[in-house]
């Protein structure tokens, strides 16, 4: 199996260990993150430098997927992605063996698809991003750069979704409608109209 390294050690990349795994495609060499989050393994694998170390450990593995997650924004995946691509290492489409992937959709790199998730035909899924557990990206769909479709969220034909845009859970959008770079949809939410650019939809109950 490739060796890979894991950028990130939190509840995200639990899950990303799971698929990972799952998936048997690479074997994790460790997990980077900052030392004032400890150096207790993750779920088993050590916690092998920081930031700082990323040059000696990406020549020795050029091979590496962000584990850090996507909620309120992206702005640490973006740094990450564009540390990694500076260093020219590669960055693999992690995919879970229960995952549904159209052969005719186009996932970019870094991205990766949880379990349950289902991309159909055609639809174009850019550069690290997180599909998340049981989100469905329908056909003709085109999602940017660095985004985060939740748990369960479903975004129907021909949607466009601008980078870095997060999509809470189970959060509906409407065939064809598109959503703006960095917006925001909250957990729950059916979008029926376009998005602006950095809009934030959420509910205001509770």
């Amino acid at each position: 199996m490739k060796p890979l390294l894991l950028l990130g050690g939190g509840g995200h990349c639990h899950s990303a260990i799971d698929v990972i795994e799952f998936e048997a495609q690479y074997r994790i060499v460790g997990v980077v993150q900052p030392p004032v989050d400890g150096s207790e393994p993750v779920l088993g694998y050590p916690i092998v430098g920081s930031d700082d170390d990323l040059p000696a450990l990406l020549t020795e593995t050029p091979r590496a997927l962000i584990t850090v997650g996507h909620i309120k924004s992206p702005a640490t995946r973006v740094r990450l992605f564009d540390l990694l691509k500076g260093h020219g290492v590669e960055l693999p489409v992690v995919r879970s063996p229960r995952a549904y992937c159209s052969r005719r959709s186009i996932i970019g790199e870094g991205s990766i698809l949880m379990h349950d998730s289902l991309i159909n035909a055609t639809a174009r899924i850019g550069a690290n991003c997180i599909v998340n557990s049981q989100a469905l990206i329908e056909h003709d769909v085109g999602v940017g750069d660095h985004c985060h479709i939740s748990t369960g969220a479903r975004v129907n034909g021909g949607a466009r979704i601008g980078a870095g845009c997060f999509i809470g859970s189970g959060a509906v959008l409407k065939e064809g409608i598109e959503i703006g770079d960095g917006a925001m949809i909250g957990a729950g939410q059916i979008v029926l109209r376009d998005v602006e650019p950095g809009e934030v939809m959420r509910s205001h109950r509770g």
